[in-house]
């Protein structure tokens, strides 16, 4: 791979962006009692919206998991001769297989939902979580989940931020800062 590798991370976090604020606005727009907690056809449901999404998150997280794939190579010995760096990696493998699981299990909640109504649960209509039954569960675990994805993908989103700042040369920071510092330091 050449030593440049703009596009592949370009992919990597903007794959991870999309993956994080989708989900993340999902939550918030799932939180929002207007939008979703009447079961009533009039009121604009989210699995319609949110359904025609996933085909987009599916993308998301695809170019995100290609990315990070292109990027073990050139990281590998980054990896093996810095200190912290392969605790890191593991821990953004952890948690991304975490979000992976976390957001087919809530893709299959939503799937389970709207079967479970019988008629009770319209397309479209997302029941209440106070819903009695299965359904009442159904919803409430699915909104566990629906927080627990931008969680975890802001989880790696800050791993990153942590790798990213560790791959700066010290003397950048040194050489931003020392001057102040010495300034500083002179003055006392």
């Amino acid at each position: 791979m050449p030593e440049r590798t703009t596009a592949v991370r370009a992919l990597h976090d903007i794959g991870l962006a999309a993956w994080f604020g989708g989900s993340l606005a999902e939550a918030v727009t799932a939180a929002d009692p207007a939008l979703g907690a009447d079961p009533d056809p009039a009121v604009p449901g989210l699995n319609a919206g949110w359904g025609s999404w996933a085909p987009v998150c599916a993308i998301a997280i695809g170019a995100h998991l290609l990315g990070g794939v292109m990027l073990l190579p050139v990281n590998r010995d980054r990896a093996a001769g810095r200190r912290g760096v392969a605790a890191q990696t593991i821990g953004k493998f952890v948690l991304t297989g975490a979000a992976l699981a976390v957001t087919g299990y809530s893709r299959s909640l939503g799937r389970k939902l709207t079967a479970v109504g019988n008629g009770a649960v319209v397309e479209g209509v997302v029941p209440a979580r106070s819903a009695p039954g299965e359904t009442g569960r159904l919803r409430r675990q699915l909104d566990t989940c629906q927080w627990l994805i931008p969680l975890l993908t802001g989880g790696i989103c800050a791993l990153a931020a942590l790798v990213d700042e560790q791959q700066r040369p010290a003397g950048r920071l040194n050489g931003m800062f020392g001057k102040p510092a010495r300034w500083l330091h002179a003055t006392r």
